[in-house]
């Protein structure tokens, strides 16, 4: 199990921080408006993002959330070996991960930092 305290969500639109650690984009698509240059992060992980289907299917919808959370869960399971590294970097090091969607409440980062956090 990673640290709890040592993964955090972050959009990218945020400016960077020096406390942020080891970076991590978890978008499938790279983020709007954002220059590649203007973006620090240490790692792109488009293994670990929610497929494309999925991605439509919930369109940021409230009440999709719970199906979306269970689904991109069932998703995540299959990245056994992605996940781990993650978890192994955060026994070591503080992650934020990077987020585009708008909603801070709504989206699929929450659910991935979740899943870092469970014991496995």
């Amino acid at each position: 199990m990673a640290n709890k305290d040592n993964i955090v969500i972050k959009r990218v639109y945020e400016a960077p921080a020096k406390d942020d650690g080891y970076r991590i984009l978890v978008d499938k698509l790279w983020p709007r408006g954002v220059k590649k240059a203007d973006l620090p992060f240490d790692e792109w992980d488009k293994e670990i993002t929610p497929s494309t289907e999925l991605r439509k299917w919930f369109g940021h919808k409230p009440e999709r959330f719970d199906e979306f959370e269970k689904k991109y869960e069932e998703e995540l399971a299959q990245h056994k070996d992605a996940m781990d590294n993650i978890k192994s970097i955060a026994k070591k090091h503080k992650i934020t991960l990077l987020y585009a969607a708008k909603d801070p409440k709504i989206n699929h980062a929450i659910i991935l930092k979740n899943v870092l956090n469970r014991k496995s």
